[in-house]
């Protein structure tokens, strides 16, 4: 896997011939879930594009995560299915997000350390070639918020056993001050995007303890840091990329030769918000959530189809009630209110836990019921135009196949093609 891609994105943000309405920017798939990344691959194989795909801490690593991957695992998957949808694996770029302590935060400090340097070393023998550098959260014992300082000793010794297990293979990215994974849970009435002074200053520490102990040549491939630019998604909000509020922000890099911006959470944004945001130097867009939103809203759409031409079968949508009525973990301090409201959220919230339950036996079998049973239907022009509209219009036109699987797919690369388009892709 190559580094080009990205030190490509490096070298056009500080090029002075490459005006800010030239920049492209690199769409980051944060999902493990194997529809997306099928849609993401097909993608790539139509428009010969690199894919970044990015397991975070929590979803893969050396004890499994919450998907039963390892990282040589989720790397394994993804190849497969490359290989299956015809995307040559030289376009794949595998990245791993939020790599450090926080899985095992509520250990000592060193426990925790030590089990992230093991799942860091992990994802550098598999390949990944981008790596997100996350100490920033406190330990037992420690005050939720660490020092710069503390963070940068922590994020060196990653990246040094990194670089221990595949010496110059792979880009780093740092910063700590990242949107809550998943989407918040609060109000978003308060989102400040990062000051200028807090992003120099991180920038500095970092500069300094890398360049003394791993040297320049590895400081020459940490090339982003992750800072808030104003956008956010919550339970039922969304916070719209505000260009001028983030307007200082984006002017230091200006003053940080060799850096880009990430940007986590811009899952629902409209297509001038993302694509202001790659022209103001957040190159690297992160969506994950927005992603598995498009294919349960295509489930759902293709399950109401179902409901009108099988009426006496039970809908996807009450198995779904019931997994996640038996087994609350994954929404449970995330969603608030009456046994009815707690209904809805739980299908049709923005945060979308309904993604951590489609790998339940019970949800795979029902979504399997759903797509074969309509195989067997069929799909009727006028449901089709009632639940699914955009869809329709495509096969009306000969762009999609009548077939549900292909319906699922088109809604996950809709959303994909947005992404495209901002980065500056031509979307086909």
């Amino acid at each position: 896997m190559s580094l080009s891609p990205f030190l490509n994105l490096v070298r056009q943000t500080h090029d002075p011939d490459v005006p800010k309405a030239q920049r492209q920017g690199l769409t980051s798939v944060c999902s493990a879930h194997p529809l997306v990344l099928e849609a993401a691959l097909q993608r790539a194989a139509r428009t010969k594009r690199h894919v970044l795909i990015e397991a975070t801490c929590n979803q893969v690593n050396q004890d499994g995560g919450y998907t039963g991957m390892t990282p040589a695992d989720f790397r394994d998957l993804v190849l497969g299915i490359a290989a299956k949808v015809g995307c040559p694996a030289h376009l794949v770029l595998l990245g791993g997000d939020h790599l450090g302590p926080n899985p095992w935060k509520s250990l000592p400090p060193q426990e925790a350390m030590d089990k992230a340097l093991t799942m860091i070393e992990a994802f550098a023998k598999a390949g990944f070639v981008k790596l997100h550098l996350d100490a920033s959260m406190g330990c037992a014992g420690e005050p939720v918020a660490l020092s710069d300082e503390t963070v940068a000793e922590r994020a060196c010794a990653l990246a040094q056993r990194a670089e221990s297990a595949a010496p110059g293979q792979a880009v780093y990215i740092i910063g700590t001050e990242v949107p809550v994974p998943g989407g918040a849970a609060e109000a978003l009435d308060h989102l400040e995007p990062t000051s200028p002074d807090a992003a120099t200053a991180t920038l500095q520490v970092h500069k300094t303890l890398f360049r003394r102990v791993l040297g320049d040549d590895v400081w020459g491939r940490v090339i982003g840091l992750v800072v808030q630019p104003g956008v956010e998604f919550g339970v039922e909000d969304v916070v719209i990329y505000d260009r001028p509020r983030a307007q200082s922000l984006s002017a230091t890099l200006n003053q940080m030769p060799g850096q880009i911006f990430e940007a986590h959470s811009t899952d629902y944004q409209p297509l001038p918000a993302l694509r202001a945001l790659v022209e103001d130097g957040f190159l690297l867009l992160k969506v994950g959530p927005g992603l598995t939103f498009a294919l349960r809203e295509a489930l759902y759409g293709l399950d109401s189809i179902r409901s009108v031409l099988l009426p006496q079968q039970e809908s996807l949508r009450m198995v779904m009630e019931r997994i996640m009525t038996q087994q609350p973990a994954q929404w449970r301090g995330h969603y608030e209110g009456t046994e009815s409201k707690l209904a809805i959220l739980h299908h049709y919230a923005y945060s979308d836990r309904i993604r951590y339950y489609w790998p339940q036996p019970d949800a795979e079998a029902a979504v399997e019921t759903l797509l074969r049973q309509l195989e067997e239907t069929g799909l009727p022009d006028p449901l089709l135009s009632q639940f699914l509209p955009v869809q329709y219009e495509k096969i009306r036109d000969g762009l999609l196949p009548r077939h549900p699987r292909a319906i699922i797919l088109s809604a996950i690369d809709t959303v994909l093609g947005l992404y495209d388009q901002a980065c500056g892709a031509e979307v086909t």
